[in-house]
């Protein structure tokens, strides 16, 4: 007969925790259906019973904004930039960063562009409830700027001696780059990471064939 005494349940969730693993089920549908999404889909994504959504969230309101939060949160992009091997050559590390960091913003974007697009506002749950690891860092897009251009900086940092400007400057024109990446709305293909970062690091003129 089996020692059940040995038998261990898993450890229940705390309330953020399923906060987040709920967070983490809703957002596919909310970029897809934006505040339309129900509740019901939003359950039936993450393996639980509907009460058990509003256990740990208010109201959808509230859900759609900590669906909101999360997805303009920096933490994982972050996390992506710094994850990026600084024994790669320049051009693949920042080639990484670009495309981590428009992601990022494409996702950002989508969620966004749905919920605007079907009418939901940022409600009372934003602030309200947010965990620690909801929230981003503190002084908002302010700090989230100045973290993302530090992890840029010290990707380029490596590369000092042979740069004609400061990591510092090359990281802000970088950025500035990749934030206003054109879109293919203004004619002709948009530029992809690769080529973006090889005109920061070469400039828009042909390279100069060598001897034959």
């Amino acid at each position: 007969m089996a020692d059940t005494t040995s038998r261990r349940r898993a450890p229940a969730m705390s309330t953020e925790q399923r906060r987040a693993m709920i967070v983490a089920a809703a957002l596919p549908l909310v970029a897809e259906h934006g505040a339309a999404v129900t509740t019901s889909q939003i359950a039936q994504a993450a393996g639980i019973g509907e009460g058990t959504v509003f256990r740990a969230f208010a109201d959808k309101d509230e859900l759609l904004d900590a669906c909101l939060t999360e997805a303009m949160n920096p933490s994982h992009v972050l996390r992506e930039l710094t994850s990026i091997s600084l024994d790669e050559p320049l051009a693949d590390r920042l080639t990484q960063a670009a495309e981590a960091l428009h992601a990022h913003l494409g996702r950002m974007g989508t969620v966004i562009g749905a919920l605007h697009g079907t009418g939901h506002r940022r409600g009372r749950g934003l602030g309200e409830r947010q965990t620690a690891d909801e929230r981003p860092p503190s002084g908002g897009r302010e700090a989230s700027t100045k973290a993302t251009h530090e992890a840029i900086v010290e990707l380029i940092e490596p590369d000092r001696a042979a740069l004609r400007l400061e990591p510092e400057k090359v990281a802000s024109v970088f950025l500035g780059m990749l934030f206003t990446r054109p879109r293919s709305a203004f004619g002709g293909a948009e530029p992809t990471s690769e080529e973006l970062v090889d005109i920061l690091l070469h400039g828009a003129f042909g390279r100069p064939e060598g001897p034959a």
